[in-house]
């Protein structure tokens, strides 16, 4: 049984919609911080964010394979009972406001939000197959620039955002002198830049012929 301070963590934990789909992608296979981040569209930093908070509670363990990826997977089931109890009949009207005047009010508000969300859903869309394309042509190219896959995956993860080394350990599962090597690497090729701990892809590469 879960102690009041256990139950609020929990709750802390379940309100956040990303964490929730984190857990609901991990009840069916364990993954590394790239296919949760490719998979569900969310940056590598807030990733491993979500799963350090989540493994210190002991919702999620993690484990290398033969590459020494890291991988995360679910240990502890989560089923949360919700029971909402009142009055049988419905909350009462606002005065002066009826119940058809509500009705409409709420339905005028559902068809406007559904419109947006569809609109937002084709813009969504129409974004992710530009990424795929581009996904392709980085493919391609990393072929003749980058020394291995590895590299590719730090490169696409700093096209997220800035990280530092101790996230792109935990977003590769690698050490820190391989990790280390390769930023120096990439910075050499003049793909990556140091500004104090952090890494980040220089802005000025995208106008170098390749």
């Amino acid at each position: 049984m879960l102690d009041n301070g256990e139950v609020s963590r929990l709750l802390d934990i379940l309100g956040n919609r990303n964490r929730r789909r984190i857990i609901d992608l991990l009840r069916l296979k364990p993954c590394f911080v790239t296919e949760i981040s490719d998979k569900l569209m969310i940056s590598p930093k807030a990733v491993i964010e979500h799963l350090q908070m989540m493994e210190q509670e002991e919702i999620l363990s993690s484990f290398h394979d033969d590459r020494r990826r890291k991988y995360y997977c679910l240990v502890r089931e989560i089923r949360v009972d919700v029971r909402l109890e009142g009055n049988e009949t419905g909350p009462f009207p606002r005065p002066g406001e009826s119940r058809g005047a509500k009705y409409l009010t709420a339905l005028f508000m559902l068809t406007r939000m559904l419109r947006t969300r569809d609109s937002l859903i084709a813009n969504l869309e129409e974004i992710e197959r530009d990424i795929e394309v581009k996904m392709n042509d980085v493919v391609k190219y990393s072929r003749e620039i980058l020394s291995n896959e590895t590299e590719m995956d730090l490169v696409l993860a700093l096209a997220h955002c800035t990280l530092t080394l101790q996230d792109l350990e935990e977003y590769t599962g690698l050490e820190a002198e391989p990790v280390e090597a390769m930023l120096e690497d990439l910075i050499g090729k003049g793909i990556v830049e140091q500004n104090g701990k952090e890494y980040m892809l220089r802005v000025s590469y995208a106008e170098q012929p390749l």
